[in-house]
């Protein structure tokens, strides 16, 4: 069954040392849409590189011991590309998300990730893999502790997962950022920002491929502009904390691999439509900057290299995208890889309206199954929550203070108190 979610625009603040732990609960999600359908007029011709090939990471000379014997960790749901940002554009939207918790475990091999539990609704919990190999959040815990240099602990991981596969809105990215950062957590919080999204890189690398549009905004919440892949370099884009950005996020009953919606796009593209994404692009940054919500929904709206590869791929988008903008919507477009499908609006109620004329459109020109729901929370990004640790045979010392909650936790934290 398709679903529509109402979520505001995170507005990311700065951490706060005095934030206390939190415990968030799973909520079930989906998400958003896109269109626009371009034309090759000259022979100018630019080649499209799809991946980028990553990094041997670091190994900290020193092991460090946990400082915790157990900690959650939750990621949220994010909007990849927003039109024209394909690989370097993204969104975390709040109230969607998925949950990790990770445990210290003597019985798991020194070194190693033991998938113990795999939970959620609908398609989630069957078709994932309990071999840490074969699952992003097992292949992002496991490059985080190669980059602590963790030999002499192993580790139990419990996915529970509040997001559909295949949705659209990073499903596997916040899974591999969820597990990342609770690593880092139960080992003091030896790696940053950078070094988090470098390891949930390695699981999105062997899912979909080597793009951070959704690792990049899970981990740091807020709007996030990938500059560079080699080397990584990542820029938040703060959205105007006075102003209002709904997104109206509708999800059908149908499923877009990522892999299957990479390989529509095309190999090269022609200089036209390459300068005009590009200006749309720049026309997109600078509306995040500005809060210009109109000026945001006409840049989201106007792709014309990969939406209309991807539009004719999921029954119905092409009607979704009209009836969205035709009920006021600013702008629509894909989310990520779809099918799911995102509008912007500045009012919760008309955004309600707008979701529910996508349901009614992805049913009459798709012949999908949808429903309606709204959500209205502020807070976006990862949150952990560290839980008491007792002396530890390898610790050499008596350790039984409560691990500090990570400064992702504090920026919500913050976030949630300004509004």
């Amino acid at each position: 069954m398709a679903a529509c979610f109402l979520c505001p625009c995170p507005h990311p603040s700065s951490a706060s040392a005095s934030a206390s732990p939190l415990d968030l609960k799973e909520e079930g999600g989906a998400i958003c849409i896109t269109i626009a359908i371009p034309t090759h007029r000259r022979r100018t011709r630019i080649r499209c590189n799809l991946s980028v090939p990553s990094k041997t990471n670091a190994i900290t000379k020193t092991e460090p011991h946990p400082v915790c014997t157990s900690v959650k960790a939750f990621a949220p749901a994010t909007v990849a590309n927003l039109g024209p940002g394909f690989d370097f554009l993204g969104c975390a939207v709040d109230g969607l998300g998925d949950t990790v918790s990770l445990t210290v475990d003597p019985h798991v091999h020194p070194g190693e990730i033991s998938i113990s539990d795999i939970s959620g609704t609908g398609n989630n919990t069957t078709r994932l893999s309990k071999n840490p190999l074969w699952n992003c959040a097992g292949i992002a815990a496991l490059e985080v502790m190669k980059m602590l240099g963790i030999r002499s602990v192993g580790l139990s991981l419990s996915l529970q997962k509040g997001l559909p596969l295949g949705s659209g809105l990073g499903s596997s990215a916040a899974s591999a950022a969820a597990a990342a950062v609770a690593v880092n957590e139960i080992f003091g919080n030896k790696l940053g920002v950078q070094e988090l999204v470098l390891a949930s890189l390695k699981s999105e690398e062997k899912v979909s491929g080597y793009h951070a549009d959704n690792v990049a905004p899970a981990i740091m919440g807020g709007f996030v502009l990938i500059r560079n892949y080699e080397p990584l370099d990542l820029i938040q884009l703060t959205f105007p904390a006075e102003k209002e950005l709904f997104f109206v996020l509708v999800t059908p009953e149908f499923e877009a691999p990522t892999k299957k919606m990479r390989a529509a796009l095309p190999s090269e593209i022609g200089m036209p439509h390459h300068v005009w994404n590009c200006s749309q692009a720049g026309a997109l940054v600078a509306s995040v900057l500005q809060g210009d919500l109109p000026a945001l929904g006409k840049a989201l709206s106007s792709d014309k290299i990969v939406e209309p590869r991807r539009a004719p791929l999921i029954p119905g988008m092409e009607g979704v995208k009209r009836a969205a903008l035709d009920a006021g919507a600013f702008g629509c477009t894909i989310s990520g890889a779809g099918p799911t499908a995102v509008a912007v609006i500045d009012d919760e109620r008309k955004g309600m309206e707008i979701g529910e004329r996508m349901v009614e459109a992805f049913l009459k020109e798709g012949n999908l199954k949808a429903c309606a729901n709204a959500r209205d929370k502020i807070g976006l990004s990862l949150i952990a929550q560290a839980a008491e640790l007792p002396t530890l045979p390898w610790s050499g010392s008596d350790i039984n203070q409560v691990g500090t909650v990570t400064e992702v936790i504090e920026v919500v934290k913050q976030a949630k108190e300004a509004h």
